[in-house]
């Protein structure tokens, strides 16, 4: 399992490790019991026939029971790692106030793009800030989505085509990227760690599905507010929701005919 990198992604490690752990235990104790029949029970001569037995009620129960109290116990245990995770608010754009930074993720064929904004609004599904600073990428060269360490970040993810998905393995998390339901489309969390982590789509998206690719940089105050007025130099204000600006992608010819 990767070093957890946000203060969410404590929880659902913990999570997997105590379900493996489980896991495991019914393993051995089944595997016990397997052995142990084929032991106690085998044929130990020519004259001597072990019992047959056709049924046995007190076991089918056990056997029907257990496993659907395993379930429940796994279900309630997720349910409530999902809920302290996602940060599940009624209301988005009282959420996304209440962070220190929003992000809109923009999964597109086939790159990235990140938007950053104070408190972004949401009108007709779609995040509105004229203020907002983005950068983007392509598959040749991967964007970088920077982050604050130990400050909030209400993520809306949007997809201008079809299905992708933003995983960043070291967040322990991934969330589809679903055309026309951004609302849904939202998490919260927090940096715990600096450093730069791989993050991928993880949804057949289409033919350059493998290169749709991007870095996640996790560092201080001062070295974010600094790339922010890099790209405020560059003119990248405002909200860009994807296409018009990855105009090149890797053996693809681009909108200007150039390969």
């Amino acid at each position: 399992m990767p070093v957890p990198a946000t203060k969410e992604a404590q929880g659902m490690f913990d999570l997997w490790l105590w379900s493996w752990l489980a896991a495991i235990i019914t393993g051995v104790i089944v595997w016990g019991l397997i052995f142990y029949c084929v032991v106690r029970y085998r044929r130990r001569s020519e004259s001597e026939i072990p019992v047959q037995t056709r049924y046995n009620l007190p076991i089918e129960i056990f056997y029907t029971v257990a496993p659907v109290m395993m379930v429940i116990v796994f279900f309630f245990f997720t349910v409530q790692t999902q809920d302290d995770v996602l940060h599940a608010p009624k209301d988005l754009t009282a959420a996304n106030a209440k962070a220190d930074l929003n992000v809109t993720v923009v999964g597109q064929q086939w790159s990235w793009t990140f938007n950053y904004a104070k408190g972004s609004s949401v009108i007709d599904g779609l995040p509105a800030d004229k203020h907002a600073l983005w950068e983007s990428g392509t598959t040749a060269n991967r964007p970088t989505l920077w982050l604050v360490k130990g400050q909030s970040v209400s993520f809306d993810l949007f997809s201008p085509d079809v299905i992708h998905s933003f995983w960043v393995p070291a967040f322990l998390f991934k969330m589809d990227v679903v055309p026309g339901r951004q609302a849904q489309n939202h998490f919260t969390l927090t940096p715990d760690r600096s450093g730069t982590f791989d993050g991928r789509c993880a949804e057949l998206c289409g033919v350059y599905h493998s290169r749709m690719l991007f870095n996640v940089k996790v560092t201080d105050q001062a070295s974010f507010d600094q790339h922010m007025q890099e790209l405020k130099d560059k003119g990248n204000v405002g909200m860009n929701l994807g296409g018009s600006q990855v105009t090149t992608v890797a053996g693809l010819k681009s909108n200007g005919g150039e390969e």
